[in-house]
C-alpha cells in the first residue's frame, strides 16, 4: 500500500531578506506557483526545526543560505535518507561534493532524458544556467545534455546530476528551472524600451510603443519555425515543457520512495484542453458586433469581449449578454489615441466600461498589448477587481505563437521591491490575432498552434477584432475555421471568466492525509479530477507527466478513499 508523499519547499528567510535588501530577485520562489498550478500540495519550510518535524519525502530548494550551518541542515536531511532537488543552486557545495562549477552567461538548450513527458525529444531553451561538472564525484550520475548557445551547440555538461549522499540523494539541475520559466513568461526585466526587431522585417518592435513583447526572451532565429506557406512563428511552449519536466520528476521521485503524490488535474472531468476566443472592440462599430455575434452563434461558442471606451450602444451589450458571452475591459494606454499609462486612467476607463455595460467585469486585455515596467498592470488589476488579464501576446505578424513560452493560465510573480510575491491576477495570454487579415498570418498556423497547446493541455487563445470580422470576409471565415478545427480535435471552449473561476475553484482544493492515513479532500469543486500516481502494474488509467495514475472524479457524495482504492 502506497502512503501519501510529502513535498517541502526550502526558503532560507535570512538569505531571501539579504537578496531583497540589495534589490535582487528570488525568482526561485516561483516553484510554489508551478506546484500550485499543477495541483500538487506542498509546505514551505524555513527552519531546520520545521524540516525535522515535517520530514518531507522530497525537498525542493528555492533558496539556501551560504553559511556552513545552513548548508549542513540540508546535507543532514539527505544523509538521513531524504531526496533534495536544487535548481542551479547550492554552489558552495560543488567542491565538497567532487564537482566544479562552470561560468556560463549565455542562454543554453537542454536535452532531457526520455521520460514519457511532453518535453521528450525537444531541446528546451534555458535562460539561467550554472553547470556543475564532475571532477571526483564517482557517485554522481549525469542526466541529459546541456548545450551552449543553440540547440546544436557545444556540450557544456549534463542537464542535471544525481549524487548519492549517505542514504539519500541530491539531484542538482544545471538549469535554474523556476527562473527560466519566469523569464520566459514575464521577461528578464521591466519593459522600459523597445525590443530588438526581427531581421526579416516581420517583427518591427522598434516603433516607439512600449508593449508586452518588447521583453521576449526567445531568439528570432533559433526559436522560430515556418508553416508550409512560409508564416514564421514560435512553435515551442518552452515554459510549459519545463513545468512538465519538473513535475514529472517530482512524481517519479516520490514513487521511488514508496509514496504517492496526488494532484488535481488542470481541467474538470471531460475536458482535456481548452480553446478561447476573445475580441477587442476597437472603433466600437455596432455593425461589427452584430457580425461577430452571428459567427459565434453559427459556430456555437461563447467568447470574451474586451471593451474599449466609449464602447457599443446599450442594445448591443444586451445581445452580447443574452448570447452568454463575457464582457471584459480593453484598457487604452496608446499615446496616439490620447491614452496614457497611469493608474488613475486605468481605474477611470474601467469604471466607465462597468457603468455602461452593467457588468462586474473581471477580465482585461490592454489595447495594442501596451505594457510598461514589471508589475504595475497587475497592481492596478488587483486594486480594481480585475482578476484575469490577457495582455501578454504578440503585436506583430512575426512573433505569433508561444512567444512567452506558455499557453497555460498562470499567476505572475512580482519584482524584488515587492519581495517576489505572487500577483492575484490570472494571466491568460493569446497566440495570434485576426488570421487571414492582409497584414497578419494565415490559417496555416491553426494546426501547429493546436498541436502545441494539446501537447501540454493548455489554452489555445485566438484574438479576433470585431471590426475585421465585419470588413474582412477571410477573417470571418478564419474565425469559424478556428472553432471547427478546435472542436474536431476535442478542445472545449471557455471564456476568460470561466477559465478564471475554474482555476480559482480547483486551487481551493485541499489534499491532505486523514487520521487513518487515507486521502482527504476539502473544498474540491464538482467535476474536479484527482490523479493518484501508481507503481507499475497498479491499474493506471492514464499517464500524466509521464507517470501512470489512477483517477478520482469529484462529485456530490464522492467517497474519496473508496474511489482511490488501495492508493488511498
Amino acid at each position: 500500500m502506497l502512503r501519501l508523499a510529502k513535498v517541502g519547499v526550502w526558503l532560507d528567510g535570512a538569505a531571501a531578506e539579504k537578496r531583497w535588501r540589495y534589490g535582487q530577485n528570488v525568482f526561485e520562489l516561483y516553484m510554489e506557483e508551478i506546484l500550485a498550478h499543477a495541483g500538487i500540495p506542498f509546505r514551505r519550510l524555513t527552519t531546520g526545526a520545521e524540516l525535522t518535524v515535517y520530514s518531507p519525502d522530497v525537498l525542493l530548494v528555492a533558496l539556501a543560505g551560504e553559511s556552513d550551518a545552513a548548508l549542513e541542515e540540508l546535507l543532514s536531511f539527505v544523509r538521513s535518507g531524504g531526496t533534495l532537488i536544487s535548481y542551479a543552486g547550492l554552489n558552495r557545495l560543488a567542491g565538497q561534493l567532487g564537482c566544479r562549477e562552470l561560468a556560463v552567461r549565455d542562454a543554453a538548450y537542454a536535452e532531457l532524458p526520455e521520460q514519457g513527458i511532453a518535453a521528450d525529444g525537444v531541446a528546451l531553451r534555458a535562460l539561467k544556467v550554472r553547470p556543475w561538472v564532475r571532477v571526483e564525484a564517482e557517485t554522481a550520475t549525469a542526466q541529459g545534455v546541456l548545450r551552449k548557445g543553440e540547440p546544436n551547440g557545444e556540450t557544456i555538461g549534463a542537464a542535471s546530476l544525481e549524487l548519492v549522499i549517505g542514504s539519500g540523494k541530491l539531484i542538482r539541475w544545471n538549469v535554474n528551472v523556476p527562473e527560466t520559466i519566469v523569464r520566459l513568461q514575464q521577461g528578464s526585466g521591466p519593459v522600459v524600451e523597445d525590443g530588438i526587431p526581427a531581421a526579416d522585417g516581420t517583427g518591427t518592435l522598434d516603433e516607439g510603443i512600449l508593449k508586452a513583447d518588447d521583453c521576449c526572451e526567445l531568439d528570432w532565429e533559433l526559436d522560430r519555425t515556418e508553416t508550409a506557406t512560409g508564416v514564421p512563428y514560435y512553435g515551442v511552449p518552452y515554459a510549459d515543457l519545463w513545468r512538465e519536466a519538473m513535475i514529472g520528476q517530482l512524481l517519479r521521485e516520490t514513487l521511488e520512495r514508496g509514496a504517492a503524490l496526488p494532484f488535481v488535474d488542470y481541467w474538470p472531468e471531460g475536458v482535456r484542453q481548452v480553446a478561447m476566443i476573445s475580441h477587442d472592440s476597437d472603433f466600437n462599430v455596432d455593425a461589427s458586433a452584430e457580425a461577430t455575434l452571428e459567427v459565434l452563434k453559427e459556430n456555437g461558442v461563447q467568447s470574451t469581449w474586451c471593451m474599449i471606451e466609449p464602447g457599443y450602444s446599450t442594445d448591443i451589450y444586451e445581445k452580447i449578454k443574452a448570447d452568454g458571452h463575457e464582457l471584459a475591459f480593453h484598457y487604452n494606454a496608446l499615446e496616439k489615441e490620447d491614452g496614457i499609462w497611469d493608474a488613475y486612467e486605468f481605474e477611470r476607463q474601467l469604471e466607465f466600461i462597468r457603468s455602461s455595460t452593467g457588468e462586474e467585469v473581471v477580465s482585461n486585455k490592454n489595447h495594442y498589448t501596451r505594457y510598461e515596467g514589471w508589475g504595475e498592470l497587475f497592481q492596478w488589476c488587483e486594486k480594481n477587481g480585475i482578476e484575469a488579464d490577457q495582455t501578454r501576446g504578440p503585436s506583430k505578424k512575426g512573433n505569433i505563437g508561444f512567444l512567452f513560452g506558455t499557453c497555460h493560465p498562470y499567476y505572475p510573480i512580482a519584482w524584488s521591491d515587492e519581495r517576489n510575491r505572487t500577483y492575484n491576477v490570472l494571466e491568460i495570454g493569446f497566440l495570434t490575432q485576426d488570421l487571414e487579415h492582409p497584414s497578419l498570418a494565415d490559417t496555416s498556423v491553426i494546426d501547429p498552434f493546436l498541436d502545441g497547446v494539446e501537447r501540454v493541455r493548455g489554452v489555445a487563445h485566438f484574438l479576433f477584432h470585431q471590426l475585421h470580422v465585419l470588413q474582412q470576409p477571410k477573417v470571418r471565415e478564419a474565425m469559424g475555421l478556428v472553432v471547427r478545427r478546435a472542436k474536431e480535435r476535442g478542445f472545449t471552449f471557455m471564456t476568460s471568466a470561466q477559465i478564471l473561476r475554474w482555476e480559482q475553484a480547483r486551487r481551493r482544493t485541499v489534499l491532505a492525509t486523514g487520521e487513518q492515513g487515507g486521502l482527504q479532500l476539502q473544498q474540491a469543486p464538482d467535476g474536479a479530477v484527482v490523479w493518484i500516481p501508481t507503481t507499475a502494474g497498479e491499474g493506471a488509467e492514464a499517464v500524466r507527466f509521464g507517470v501512470g495514475c489512477r483517477k478520482v472524479v469529484i462529485g456530490a457524495g464522492t467517497d474519496v478513499q473508496a474511489a482511490a482504492g488501495r492508493e488511498a
